[in-house]
This record gives C-alpha cells, structure tokens and sequence, in this order.
C-alpha cells in the first residue's frame, strides 16, 4: 500500500498532504486528549501504534510504485477510534519512510489518507454496527479485515487518478480496477490474517488493561 517517495505527481501529492492535514490536526487534539488522562490509556496507545508500525512493515512486492502488507490499523481504530488513528499512522508512516524507505515523504498524505484516514474510518463504522450484534472479537474482525480492503482500494484509486487508461473519468476507473485486482492477490488473505490477528490483540489487551478498555468504551 505504501506508494514510494517520488511516485506521484507533485499536484496529487499535494493534493492528498492538503486533503489529510485537517483529520490529522484534529487527530492530534484527540490523542493528546487521550493520553493526559493517565499512564495506562497512554501505554495502550504506545501498544497499539507498536502493532501498526510492525505490521505494516512487512512488505511484498506488489503493482509497480507499491507495496502489499498488514496495515495493522485495525487495532487503533477500535480501541481509539479514526481521528487517534489517522495522527499515529502519520507518525508511524514517517518513521518507515525515513528510517526504512518504506513509503516517502512527498508521498505521505496519500499513504495516510489511505491507510490512515478512509480505510480506519471505514472501518469504525463496520467495527459499530457488527458490535451491536455480536462481540468484541468479532467485531474487530471485521472491522480489521475490511479497514486493511478498504485501505487498498484508496490506494487502487489514488494510483488511477495519477496514472489513469484515459482521459475521460472510465480511463480512471479502469486503472484503477487494473490496481485494485493486482492487489487483491495478495490483500484478500492478508486481510483475513489482519482480522485474526486483530481480534486476538484487542481481546488481550482489554484482559490486560480492564479499567482503560472501560473508560474507552470498549471494553464488555
């Protein structure tokens, strides 16, 4: 998912950072928020970012200028919610694209309105209705798996406006379902392991941190 530094045209990177900055300026309100309420809500978020950014650097080769891997973005959203998300993933994605050039810099706000911003987003709401009729567990199953789908078809989409078959708005469309069935190779399964993966680390951490689930309303 990770579109490499200098892969976009100057005005569609713009266009993303732009796009991105104001839910990420608000996301920074709400994590400061969080994490001043005390030590274990700040650990938990400490945890989770950990998780996003160890996952997400697992990497294959996928369509030309990406990458395919875990988005890891799961677990914060459903603890935290899109806005804390959308703040870490802009820290975790600048550290992979400075320290393991993975990602870029002039490619950041595309990598976060994708990964950080639309697929969590997408994915809190899923993670709200499916908690109205099942569990925790399985609540955050689906909200992972379908936060990791939803992330690779911004993407897919991101790479259509940049690079589309035509001139016309079907020449994005195609290249951007060109994009989206490469990626679904190896995103469909990853996915799926995302979501296990997700509901096994949600459930341990409100075994482990009960009072700080409960004060985030997720705990139950």
């Amino acid at each position: 998912m990770h579109i490499i530094e200098g892969f976009l045209p100057p005005v569609w990177a713009v266009v993303w950072t732009v796009a991105a900055a104001p839910v990420v300026i608000y996301g920074a309100r709400r994590t400061l928020g969080l994490i001043r309420v005390d030590a274990r809500t700040k650990a938990l978020v400490a945890v989770a970012a950990a998780f996003v950014f160890v996952l997400s650097a697992l990497k294959l080769p996928s369509v030309a200028g990406s990458s395919a891997h875990p988005t890891g973005t799961g677990v914060l959203v459903v603890l935290f919610g899109p806005a804390v998300t959308a703040f870490v993933s802009v820290i975790v994605l600048l550290y992979q694209a400075v320290l393991l050039a993975h990602g870029g810099v002039t490619t950041l706000g595309a990598n976060v309105t994708a990964m950080g911003i639309v697929g969590p987003f997408v994915g809190w709401t899923v993670y709200r209705v499916a908690r109205s009729v099942g569990s925790v567990q399985q609540a955050t199953f689906l909200a992972a798996a379908i936060t990791d789908w939803t992330t690779y078809l911004v993407t897919s989409l991101q790479l259509g406006l940049a690079f589309p078959a035509g001139s016309d708005p079907a020449g994005v469309a195609t290249a951007a379902l060109e994009f989206a069935a490469v990626f679904s190779v190896t995103q469909l399964p990853i996915g799926v392991l995302e979501g296990v993966l997700a509901a096994a680390m949600v459930g341990y951490l409100l075994r482990l941190e009960t009072d700080a689930a409960e004060r985030l309303g997720v705990a139950a």
